[in-house]
């Protein structure tokens, strides 16, 4: 399906998930780069947690960066929308409430084009909402896959590596890798470099 094809009559939903290092990011940048080129009036928000790289931008790993909007709460959204504003990227959805369910539904119906990125799966390979919910409504669905750290096989699932045992742990090489199926474990890896030096 073409990016623009639903653009003349109607808004709609794109969401773009993966791993981490899957390139998630890059890709809703280079979606929001093209929709500028073509002259729409675009808008990056981001959750406020995701102070990873720069707080006011949206920065892949590989450090492309797009101006964005950092948000405490999704709701926040409608204090910062212009109503010039066609086409709405939001990054890393899955730390957002379940609400975005309804808020992107309700841009989309307004006319919007909304392009989602984040995580599809948690770190213990559990399905990391909203993302899920978000695949299930959106026209359009990108399924990204990184390379295995330890194989270099494709990867689909994100392996922490360091860290406590919560949930939500904002983190990048440091505390996560990317890994196939085959040598993803469900669990904190913290041997792993342990296990490499023997």
């Amino acid at each position: 399906m073409s990016e623009f094809s639903y653009f003349q009559t109607r808004g709609w939903i794109e969401v773009v998930v993966g791993s981490m290092f899957s390139g998630k990011t890059e890709e809703l940048i280079r979606r929001v780069r093209r929709a500028e080129f073509a002259k729409l009036k675009v808008q990056v928000f981001k959750p406020i947690i995701d102070n990873r790289y720069r707080e006011k931008e949206v920065t892949s790993h590989n450090q492309n960066t797009v101006n964005a909007i950092p948000l405490k709460d999704i709701e926040e959204i409608w204090d910062h929308l212009s109503p010039k504003t066609r086409v709405v990227g939001i990054d890393e959805g899955q730390f957002f409430s379940p609400q975005i369910v309804n808020i992107v539904q309700d841009l989309a119906d307004r006319g919007l084009r909304v392009i989602i990125a984040g995580l599809d799966t948690d770190w213990k390979g559990q399905a990391f909402e909203p993302m899920p919910t978000l695949m299930a409504i959106a026209e359009n669905v990108t399924k990204q896959h990184a390379v295995c750290m330890t194989c270099g096989a494709p990867a689909s699932r994100t392996q922490k590596i360091a860290g406590g045992d919560s949930l939500i742990e904002v983190g990048a090489t440091e505390s996560y890798e990317a890994r196939c199926r085959e040598h993803f474990i469900p669990r904190v890896d913290s041997m792993k470099d342990l296990n490499r030096s023997i």
